[in-house]
């Protein structure tokens, strides 16, 4: 079982790892290409799959193949951020080379905020075994509404917390470099305060939106691991090659227009697994299968398969 020196032990390799990444290999501010994108994104995965392994020494095999799970759903369920952070970069002209400073930042962020929501939703699930078969129907209904809706449009300024923000602390028009905030007056002549560049409001775009999908994804993850360490750590390793993930993809995701059904079926399983757990447990090497054959076929049926024209 997990000890509180392995909780220790990742939390300080993650922040050590973070160090390493804005401290020595992204110091200047720089737009990402392609390659360097694949390189980091081959380093994450193998992180994961070496970390996986030392589950699988440590823990038994069937941890292993329950963070794995874990580490697949969400990764999965990752891509939905991606096409929101393509929006939001889109509609605030964010320039190439700010966009890892955002999504570095953001990611940060999501990581604490997704380390509160699994420690809460373990206790729950610990003290009240009931609330798993809410966290299933929640699934069920959450991939059922995916597969139906259509493709709504994102208006970042209706978003309540980018108001709230621009009422406590004025935004400057401009960008100032990497900087969230700077020193500047509203007029000429004015008073210098001290106010937020639209950077920032980007930020609090990312990370609120975050908190939307974390909603979904982490439920998802209990469904396939009731492990806190193993929900834990494979949602770590997940978010963290987030960032690599959307700029390899950000010039070709949106070809993969079938995805969403994918991931639908794939809430939609873990969802039912959850509410079935009781009278017909499904194994995990099964929910590790159909998840990959599941998101895989949507992704290649997304290139043979055309996509439907708006009329």
């Amino acid at each position: 079982m997990p000890t509180t020196t392995w909780w220790i032990g990742f939390n300080a390799l993650v922040l050590f790892l973070l160090a390493l990444d804005l401290g020595v290999f992204n110091r200047k501010a720089h737009a990402v290409s392609v390659k360097e994108a694949l390189g980091w994104s081959v380093v994450w995965i193998s992180l994961a799959v070496s970390f996986g392994l030392w589950i699988g020494h440590e823990m038994g095999r069937q941890s292993m193949l329950e963070f794995y799970a874990g580490y697949l759903v969400e990764q999965a369920l990752s891509v939905d951020n991606l096409f929101v952070f393509i929006l939001i970069f889109g509609y605030f002209r964010i320039p190439a080379e700010l966009q890892h400073r955002v999504l570095f930042w953001g990611i940060l962020g999501a990581l604490l905020m997704r380390g509160a929501m699994i420690g809460a939703g373990a206790v729950l699930i610990a003290q009240f075994h009931w609330v798993i078969y809410i966290f299933g129907a929640f699934l069920v209904i959450t991939g059922i509404r995916m597969a139906m809706g259509g493709n709504e449009e994102i208006e970042p300024e209706a978003n309540p917390v980018i108001r709230l923000v621009r009422r406590v602390i004025p935004i400057t028009t401009r960008f100032h470099g990497e900087h969230f905030f700077v020193r500047e007056s509203l007029t000429p002549g004015g008073a210098v305060r001290l106010m937020a560049t639209p950077l920032f409001v980007v930020l609090v775009l990312v990370e609120t939106t975050d908190v939307v999908f974390a909603v979904d994804s982490i439920p998802a993850i209990f469904g396939v691991t009731r492990n806190p360490f193993l929900v834990y750590t494979s949602n770590v390793f997940a978010i963290l090659g987030l960032r690599s993930m959307y700029f390899v993809l950000a010039n070709v995701i949106t070809k993969f227009h079938l995805l969403k059904y994918g991931l639908s079926v794939v809430l939609v399983f873990v969802g039912v697994k959850m509410l079935v757990s009781e009278i017909r447990p499904i194994g995990i090497g099964v929910s590790l299968g159909v998840v990959a054959v599941v998101l895989v076929s949507s992704v290649l049926l997304s290139l043979v398969i055309p996509p439907k024209e708006r009329s």
